[in-house]
């Protein structure tokens, strides 16, 4: 008998894509709400962000996004504990790709976005790789339809890039009410190529005021 070489896998690609863009005093977050395995649907309304004082949005091995917000949601309330108070931007940043890097031989099959404000009210957006490598950028998108947005986004906010020196500033010049139509215009897109991205569109604005969410329905074929 010719032997058969075994080609199980213990990650799934759930699809899905995410994306964060980063302003003068705000930050918005946003995610459908599809997750797939192959031309399955699992379910039309999975929630793959999750807030603490800044928000993270993931896509991938939803298993493996699970496990890694659990992970997150207990270091964060040590911290609480132990400082009594929330953990920065900045500094959630930093555990992300601690924990990441730490699970770098079996890891988290998950492509994170985090985004907040920093610790001078500036909007801030971090992008990970699934071994914890990051980079602070103006924006970002992760997951089945990134491909599809971030030439839109390249085009239309030309972010500066981060080797220029002297550096400069990394958000992006919109208005708050533009940086919510350029998501809801780019998602829209997306989802009309993308099989992996659609159902329906949470987005998460971060400002001095609070964290706010908004919803708008995407294609659901």
């Amino acid at each position: 008998m010719p032997k058969e070489q075994a080609n199980w896998s213990p990650y799934d690609n759930n699809g899905g894509s995410c994306f964060a863009v980063a302003g003068a005093d705000y930050c918005v977050i946003a995610a459908d709400t599809r997750m797939s395995t192959g031309y399955n649907i699992l379910t039309r309304d999975t929630q793959k962000s999750v807030n603490y004082k800044c928000v993270m949005a993931s896509s991938g091995f939803q298993a493996d996004v699970k496990a890694l917000q659990k992970h997150l949601a207990a270091r964060h309330l040590i911290y609480q504990h132990q400082h009594n108070k929330q953990m920065s931007c900045p500094a959630m940043a930093q555990l992300l790709s601690n924990t990441l890097y730490y699970k770098r031989f079996f890891p988290y099959y998950s492509f994170n976005v985090l985004g907040g404000l920093d610790n001078e009210g500036k909007g801030c957006v971090f992008t990970y790789d699934a071994v914890g490598s990051y980079e602070k950028v103006g924006y970002s998108s992760q997951g089945s339809g990134s491909t599809l947005i971030m030439p839109f986004l390249d085009n239309q906010l030309k972010s500066p890039s981060p080797l220029l020196l002297p550096a400069r500033d990394a958000v992006t010049p919109l208005a708050e009410a533009e940086a919510i139509d350029l998501v809801k215009t780019v998602f829209a897109s997306a989802s009309e190529r993308d099989i992996y991205t659609g159902d329906k569109l949470e987005i998460v604005v971060i400002n001095a005021d609070g964290i706010r969410r908004e919803y708008m329905d995407l294609r659901k074929d």
